[in-house]
């Protein structure tokens, strides 16, 4: 699984990326401070299991504090794409391509209306029009990979008389494309998988369209909500748009990361609060009390949020930790060492797959940690599931 994010030139995206994975990368107040995508590892806030059993799990990746499991997961950061991305203006055109692979996609929208849409200092923007050219952006870019191979690819499915959706799936497979996806989109539209060759540019497009966005679902980070029409701005938009919309303030949690990090605060990312630890300048204070102040009217920063949404709502994926049934460690003595964050409807078996070709080969069956009760190989896996499979 991998989740991409977008948005325009300064509008806060490195500083979100940086804040979820705190890897070393540039953050500067002008466009296009990103040029090679960023990759790092975010993470999922999720209960530690180990805690219902009265210990403290031991992760080979990811971490746990104070009662917390967090289970990375692959975040990529592209430059800033302005409008015409999708005909190669700015840097877009090649930084398009390298969100094929994505799941989802983080638009980091600034709410302060103070950067245009090329990210140059304004006042007054308004940041719903940065969705909406993010979204013809996008879906432009679908069109145009379509359209490369649109008529030969439509022919053949004419001639052969094949399955449209396994066709286009198959052939679109880099985008992450499913079959299941493509039957979605056929039942939106209406459009005619046996005449494809009969579909003009508008019914291309409206494919294309509902293809986006039914494959590369996105979540609004509405960042900056410590500026002053930063609050205005976001009332109007969430009555605009029908996207999962999170108040965030990106810059507010990178500094409390960091804090924690070399030990000035303890703070838990995700929560309300945090407790200083060491003697503060009065710099550093004044820029807590912010940060304190933001916390206390919207709950937390919105960072955490929106990575725990886009994981375990918008796509659906439940963490399950592979475990024995008679006891918590592994051959090394380590407490729960494991855990994967597994996609909507996942099996028993495919869970034994998850962990080794072999241990999928050689299913007999699953055992619940908690109930001790055996299940099936068809058993769809639940969040936070501890499981133990026996094999032959």
């Amino acid at each position: 699984m991998q989740v991409g994010i977008v948005g325009k030139p300064n509008s806060g995206k490195s500083t979100f990326f940086k804040a979820a994975t705190l890897a070393d990368v540039l953050i500067a107040p002008y466009p296009f401070a990103t040029i090679k995508p960023n990759h790092g590892m975010a993470y999922v806030k999720i209960r530690d299991l180990a805690a219902e059993f009265g210990k403290i799990s031991n992760p080979r990746e990811g971490y746990v504090k104070d009662g917390w499991r967090f289970v990375p997961f692959e975040l990529v950061d592209v430059a800033g794409l302005v409008p015409g991305a999708s005909e190669g203006k700015g840097l877009g055109s090649e930084f398009l391509n390298d969100l094929a692979s994505a799941d989802a996609f983080i638009h980091v929208v600034d709410m302060s209306g103070e950067t245009d849409a090329e990210g140059k200092t304004t006042d007054g923007y308004y940041p719903g029009n940065d969705i909406k050219f993010i979204e013809r952006e996008l879906d432009l870019w679908y069109l145009g990979i379509l359209k490369k191979a649109w008529a030969p690819f439509a022919r053949k499915i004419e001639m052969q008389k094949t399955n449209f959706a396994e066709a286009v799936a198959k052939q679109f497979s880099g985008l992450k494309v499913a079959m299941d996806d493509v039957k979605q989109v056929l039942l939106k539209t209406k459009l005619n998988p046996e005449k494809p060759t009969m579909w003009g540019e508008e019914q291309l497009a409206e494919f294309a369209r509902i293809l986006r966005k039914t494959t590369k679902a996105m979540i609004i980070a509405a960042n900056k909500m410590d500026k002053p029409k930063s609050k205005e701005n976001l009332e109007k938009v969430m009555k605009e748009f029908d996207y999962p919309i999170v108040p965030c303030f990106a810059d507010g949690e990178l500094s409390l990361r960091q804090a924690d990090k070399n030990g000035l605060i303890h703070y838990v990312p995700g929560e309300k609060k945090f407790e200083i630890k060491k003697q503060l300048s009065e710099q550093q204070k004044e820029a807590l009390k912010k940060i304190e102040d933001f916390l206390c009217e919207y709950g937390s920063t919105g960072v955490q949020d929106v990575l725990n949404k886009v994981v375990l709502d918008i796509l659906g994926y439940v963490a399950v930790f592979p475990a024995s049934s008679s006891k918590m460690t592994d051959s090394q003595g380590r407490v729960l060492p494991d855990c994967f964050l597994m996609p909507p409807n996942s099996t028993a078996l495919d869970f034994a797959y998850r962990l080794h070709s072999d241990i999928g080969k050689n299913f007999v069956k699953a055992i619940s940690i908690r109930t001790k009760q055996a299940v099936g190989k068809d058993y769809k896996l639940k969040h936070l599931d501890g499981i133990e499979i026996v094999t032959k």
